[in-house]
């Protein structure tokens, strides 16, 4: 499986399509693993909750991804929480056809580093401040 680690991440996310596997609760903010500091979204990633990627078949998820803007065949970074949830959605991602890559270190990582996140759809700073 294909990895992106954090700093190529941080400085390609204008350029990469990131997708957010976890929970709707997790992807806004509103919940979240009580061990990060921060709880929200990378800026930018789009969600498509893991249980919805298992549930459809191809045709529907291929339409599905294709209201994200994405075609087969293009660069796509998955996360989660810890990368368990994002490895899987890798796996299927690149059945379908896209160049997936798995970042393992996923929230749980970038929730501690001094780089930029979202809650709901709302810039957040790094410190935790809006």
């Amino acid at each position: 499986m294909s990895e992106i680690g954090i700093d190529e991440l941080s400085r390609r996310l204008e350029e990469l399509t990131v997708i957010d596997v976890r929970a709707p609760a997790e992807y806004d903010g509103s919940s979240g693993a009580p061990c990060d500091p921060r709880q929200g979204h990378i800026p930018g990633a789009v969600h498509l909750h893991l249980e919805e990627m298992l549930v459809l078949g191809d045709p529907e998820l291929r339409g599905r991804l294709g209201l994200l803007g994405l075609t087969e065949g293009a660069e796509v970074v998955a996360y989660c929480h810890s990368g368990a949830r994002s490895g899987l959605a890798v796996q299927i991602l690149s059945r379908l056809g896209y160049d997936a890559r798995n970042y393992s270190g996923s929230w749980h990582e970038w929730s501690r580093a001094e780089l930029p996140a979202e809650r709901g759809g709302e810039p957040e700073s790094p410190s935790g401040s809006r």
